[in-house]
């Protein structure tokens, strides 16, 4: 009884939470357009860090799986990538700040050539942001073998939960943030938008990636409109098909339109990647920096062949 007491009670946390959140971008849409058009780097990091705060204590609580691991180990590989996203994002940034700056001197993208409402352009922005900028440079590089390489050490953790979100190498990043210029360039959002989804993607990430019990009867049906664990936990099987389906990051209509969305029971996901199945490949920071440029290793069932 205490459980489910205070099982409920996190269900209904979060679905009041989500509710409020949206409900304020709604209402004050333009007020946090430009809150967000300054937002420091301070403010940026209570969210980044306050978010996985929120989860990792969630996980504690409600955990799908209860992992035999050192969390705080665990954590500490997982932060160690995070810090590294956030040094090459920052030093990066300007390629985002110029895409800005190129597509508001030139009237260019979507923003500009397409009369909607305030509202519903902001809406259209967060939506093409999320489909070039994540959807798009994750399906490519599970499709494009040099790329693979880099992105494999974000599938290479066997205990995944909400301080996975952020396990990028370094290369990754750079593609991301890259493919990120181009859909600023495509949708012509302002950099007020792009904040914004910035930090939608940084909560949505985490959440998607955490380690929460959510029941079927709340899981399914927020998958029809944001990714949820019950939906990205199956990306990160261990083996083909799997892996290479429900890329989505903040929308989940990607996934279906493309036909790139698969179930599979929790009960049969296992974490990890199976061509680097031991600790000592898996769990090491200066090994997974030096994947990349190891000799590759075709997964079962690789679309790209060779070796």
């Amino acid at each position: 009884m205490p459980h489910n007491y205070t099982y409920k009670n996190i269900k209904s946390f979060l679905c009041i939470t989500v509710f409020s959140v949206i409900c304020i971008l709604l209402v004050n849409m333009q007020s946090v357009i430009n809150y967000f058009e300054t937002i420091s780097s301070l403010h940026r990091s209570i969210i980044l860090f306050g978010g996985i705060t929120l989860f990792w204590i969630i996980e504690g609580i409600i955990p799908v799986r209860q992992f035999r691991y050192n969390k705080w180990k665990h954590a500490g590989i997982n932060l160690f990538f995070t810090c590294t996203t956030i040094v090459v994002n920052f030093a990066l940034a300007f390629l985002m700040n110029k895409a800005c700056e190129l597509s508001r001197d030139h009237q260019f993208g979507a923003w500009y050539w397409i009369p909607l409402p305030f509202w519903l352009n902001v809406i259209v922005s967060l939506m093409l942001l999320d489909l070039i900028g994540a959807y798009l440079i994750h399906w490519v590089e599970h499709k494009t073998r040099w790329m693979w390489r880099f992105h494999l050490i974000h599938h290479t953790d066997t205990c995944v939960d909400t301080t996975s979100a952020n396990r990028h190498h370094p290369g990754e990043s750079v593609f991301r943030a890259v493919f990120t210029s181009i859909a600023i360039l495509v949708c012509g959002a302002p950099f007020g938008v792009v904040m914004l989804y910035q930090s939608i993607s940084a909560l949505l990430s985490q959440f998607n990636h955490a380690n929460i019990k959510l029941p079927g009867y709340i899981d399914r049906p927020i998958s029809f409109l944001l990714v949820t664990p019950g939906m990205h936990r199956i990306h990160h099987h261990h083996v083909q098909p799997y892996t290479d389906c429900n890329y989505g990051n903040v929308f989940a209509i990607w996934d279906r339109l493309f036909g790139t969305y698969r179930y599979l029971p929790p009960a049969g996901i296992v974490f990890g990647i199976d061509t680097h199945p031991k600790p000592e490949e898996n769990a090491d920071i200066i090994n997974l920096l030096k994947i990349p440029f190891q000799s590759y290793r075709p997964p079962t069932g690789s679309t790209f062949g060779g070796s």
